[in-house]
């Protein structure tokens, strides 16, 4: 068995929304399909602890974890068209996410399902309640995914890239759809993204992964005005700015290399291959571990950090 995340510690309070970024092939997905035990029968989740509202989610039962699932940390996928069942009703899709935890029936249910898909903004909601997915736009789908994530009223969304697929316009009401449910039902979320600028908008704190590992975390405004870690400086850095981009001028500064694979990690810091400011020691091994500079604030690098070029 090969270990693709490892050493991955954060935490979400409630309402608030934790950002995990990292290129692909970080672990982004991973962390995020491991929370709820979704890695399929190949996969194994071993951790210290991974607890929610103090119950250890690593010694649930199978009927315990069901409950879990939906009605206390729900997911919202990448795609839409691969998620939903093709064969279903919208209508019957979220009901069922909702019959999976509660007993309603008839009208009961109805009413319940018409008012989810209201809350995320279908604007006839008996009427998208009949429709196929087939049959809906891109950020309708993208709206159904939502509802049934929220249909059971979890207290935890994990959103994994949940506008990739969409436009800018339809990528702003989505995001503006789960920052509204956050705070009007308390919601907490945890947003996988790669989108750094969406990350600063609506973040509370972010989480930093780099194959397979926190390399930084801590508040959003904190890591974004000074961040510590070679890696997020790197990716800030290759941010676009927005005149440059417009105006076609400027280079982007791109981060030499790739991620390595998980069967390629090096002994020492993973990112050591592709950071300008390695020394020979952060080859070696062990690599370095996270540590904790102030509350909230934590690194995984030992070299002094220097300013963006």
């Amino acid at each position: 068995m090969r270990t693709v995340v490892d050493d991955v510690t954060f935490a979400v309070d409630e309402g608030e929304c934790v950002a995990i970024v990292g290129e692909s092939g970080s672990g982004k997905s991973v962390t995020s399909l491991a929370i709820l035990r979704l890695l399929g029968p190949e996969g194994e989740v071993r951790a210290e602890e991974l607890t929610f509202r103090e119950a250890s989610v690593l010694d649930l039962a199978p009927a315990a974890l069901r409950s879990l699932r939906g009605k206390g940390i729900a997911m919202i996928f990448q795609d839409p068209m691969t998620s939903l069942d093709p064969v279903m009703r919208v209508g019957d899709q979220v009901a069922e996410a909702i019959t999976l935890h509660e007993n309603l029936r008839g009208r009961e249910l109805a009413a319940r399902v018409e008012h989810v898909l209201r809350a995320v903004g279908f604007p006839d909601p008996s009427e998208g309640a009949r429709r196929f997915p087939h049959e809906l736009s891109g950020g309708l789908r993208q709206r159904v995914l939502i509802a049934i994530a929220i249909a059971a009223k979890p207290s935890l969304v994990l959103a994994d890239e949940p506008t990739t697929a969409l436009d800018p316009t339809l990528q702003a009401q989505v995001l503006d759809l789960l920052d509204r449910l956050r705070a009007e039902e308390r919601l907490s979320l945890v947003l996988v993204t790669h989108d750094l600028g969406v990350v600063a908008e609506r973040a509370d704190r972010v989480v930093v992964l780099y194959a397979g590992q926190v390399v930084e975390s801590g508040p959003t405004d904190e890591v974004f005005r000074a961040p510590l870690h070679p890696y997020t400086r790197a990716l800030l850095a290759a941010r676009p700015e927005l005149g440059e981009a417009s105006r076609g001028r400027g280079r982007l500064r791109a981060i030499p290399g790739t991620v390595p694979a998980p069967e390629r990690w090096p002994a020492g810091c993973r990112f050591a291959e592709r950071c300008h400011q390695a020394r020979e020691g952060c080859r070696t091994s062990p690599g370095p571990a996270l540590v904790t500079l102030a509350p909230g604030r934590a690194v995984r690098c030992p070299v002094p950090q220097e300013p963006l070029p």
